[in-house]
Formats: C-alpha cells, sequence, structure tokens
C-alpha cells in the first residue's frame, strides 16, 4: 500500500525563538514580544525570525504604554493624562482639597475656598487674663469679620473690648459711644427688661459681658460680634455686639445688642482686637475671628 506524508497536522508551539535551535514548517516562536510561524526549515543559528523568507508574523505587539509604576512613585500620588500621556501629580498637603487649575485642562491641588475665612483662633482651658491679634484685617478682601467668643469668668469680672493700632491699645476716655439695648434679664422666670442706652460722651471700652453683675459666679458668657471697615481712616468704625450669659445656677439671663463706634480723627488703621478682663482670669476662653470675602 502506498505511503502519503500528510506532514505537520498541526503548528507547533516551541517556545521563545532561540539562534541554537533548528526548526522546521510551522513551528511557532515568540521574538519581541510578538509571535512568528515557520515558513521554510532551517537549521540552527541560520535565519531569524527577521527573515521574511522563513518566517511570518502571526501577531504584532500595540505601542508600548507607559509603566505606571515609574510614573506614580510616591504614597499619596495621582495619576492623570495630559496632551502628551500620563502625568504624575504628587500628593498634596495636609487639609488641601483637588481641583482644576485656571486652563482647566488638568488637576491640582488647593485649599478649600470659601466666603467664610478662619483668620485667628484660640481655645484655652487654661487660666489666661487676656486675649489679642494683630495685623489680621484686610478691608481688601473682606467685607466685615466676625468674632465669636465663649468665656467662663468668676464672680464680678466684666469683659472688655479694645480696638487696637499695632501694639497700641486703643482705650481713650472717648473712643467708644454705646447705642442700643442695654440688656434684657431674666431671674426664676420673672423678668426685668432694661431700656435703651447710649453714651453721649464716649467711653474707654467695649463691655461685651457680664457687665459687673455681683451676684454671678460662674458665669458662661457667648458673645458675637461684627466688624466693619477696621481698616478705613478718618471715620467712624463700628462695632454690633449681641451677647448671652448664664451663671452657675442656672437661673439668671443676660441677652443685648449694642452698637459701639469707635471715632478716629486720624490716619491710624486699626488693624486688631484685645478682649480683656476687669480682674482675674478666664477660666475657659474660645475666640474665633472669621472674615466675610466681598
Amino acid at each position: 500500500m502506498a505511503t502519503v506524508n500528510l506532514g505537520r497536522i498541526k503548528p507547533v508551539f516551541r517556545g521563545a525563538y532561540s539562534g541554537s535551535t533548528a526548526y522546521v514548517v510551522d513551528d511557532i516562536v515568540t521574538s519581541g514580544n510578538e509571535t512568528y510561524i515557520c515558513i521554510q526549515a532551517h537549521g540552527a543559528g541560520t535565519q531569524a525570525v527577521s527573515q521574511a523568507a522563513y518566517w511570518t508574523k502571526l501577531a504584532a505587539k500595540g505601542t508600548d504604554g507607559t509603566d505606571v509604576g515609574t510614573t506614580i512613585t510616591t504614597q499619596g500620588d495621582i495619576l492623570y493624562r495630559d496632551g502628551s500621556g500620563l502625568q504624575r501629580l504628587a500628593k498634596g498637603t495636609a487639609a488641601q482639597v483637588l481641583k482644576m487649575n485656571t486652563a482647566a485642562n488638568a488637576p491640582e491641588w488647593g485649599n478649600l475656598s470659601s466666603d467664610w475665612v478662619k483668620i485667628n483662633y484660640t481655645d484655652s482651658t487654661s487660666s489666661v487674663s487676656s486675649h489679642e491679634f494683630q495685623g489680621c484685617f484686610d478691608d481688601s478682601t473682606y467685607s466685615a469679620y466676625k468674632i465669636f467668643i465663649t468665656t467662663e469668668v468668676g464672680d464680678g469680672v466684666q469683659h472688655y473690648g479694645y480696638f487696637m493700632n499695632g501694639s497700641t491699645i486703643l482705650n481713650g476716655t472717648y473712643d467708644y459711644r454705646k447705642g442700643g439695648i442695654n440688656g434684657y434679664r431674666q431671674t426664676n422666670q420673672s423678668n426685668n427688661t432694661a431700656g435703651a442706652n447710649s453714651d453721649g460722651d464716649g467711653r474707654p471700652s467695649m463691655d461685651i459681658g457680664n457687665w459687673g453683675q455681683s451676684d454671678d459666679s460662674g458665669v458662661v458668657t457667648f458673645n458675637e460680634l461684627t466688624i466693619f471697615g477696621p481698616l478705613a481712616s478718618g471715620r467712624y468704625r463700628g462695632v454690633m455686639a449681641s451677647m448671652g450669659q448664664r451663671d452657675n445656677s442656672g437661673t439668671d439671663y443676660f441677652v443685648g445688642g449694642f452698637m459701639y463706634y469707635l471715632y478716629v480723627n486720624n490716619s491710624n488703621p486699626i488693624d486688631g482686637f484685645k478682649l480683656d478682663l476687669s480682674s482675674g482670669n478666664f477660666e475657659r476662653l474660645t475666640f474665633a475671628l472669621y472674615g466675610i470675602k466681598k
């Protein structure tokens, strides 16, 4: 019976191409991340896969991508694409947020934007006699300022507020003129309301807490002050203040609203504020200054 040579029934995968190996038709090899099939038998070390008479490419590789591991190198890095390829955005700093740049074509880190900006803050549980800040006003950025104060003091201790010019406390005899409601008091569910009050001749300070009540011990006071245009020169500077307080027994309450004006007869700006006491120390003081953006 005649014998018929059918040759190979199927291709044979030979692994990575080696110049020391002989290949026959239908051998399949890999080289340079691509795949080739032998179309003409040849001995070892004679025909590399680049020889088209002996090899045909079965599968070509695509364009090399970027090795992400060499692009982002530090914990917290972010990977993004610009106009040419993948890029690294290094991690930001604490409290920063991710936002788009001004050209709107790439991410960047930045501070959280808000119409309310915290400028000065203290929270003291130790005994302190006063708190002040300087150089915190910026009328080109802010239309007004808010101060929030929570204090705890002893019996009969009064709170005073002062504007400052640099390190100088503005406490002249006629600097501050008060107009508004003097206060409202509730004691053991019995109401006692004080009337309107004004100081035509002015005073050396702003009274913003406790009013020197002698029947209060362990007084907790809450203040909210709004300051307008402190850096303007040659005119009145306005402060609106509201206050609430209670004593240690929980039966005496005071609330009130005031308008204070500081008249400035020279060009010195007001760039600071001081909170002080008639005597002793604050047992607890929380003070926060915020600027309200224009």
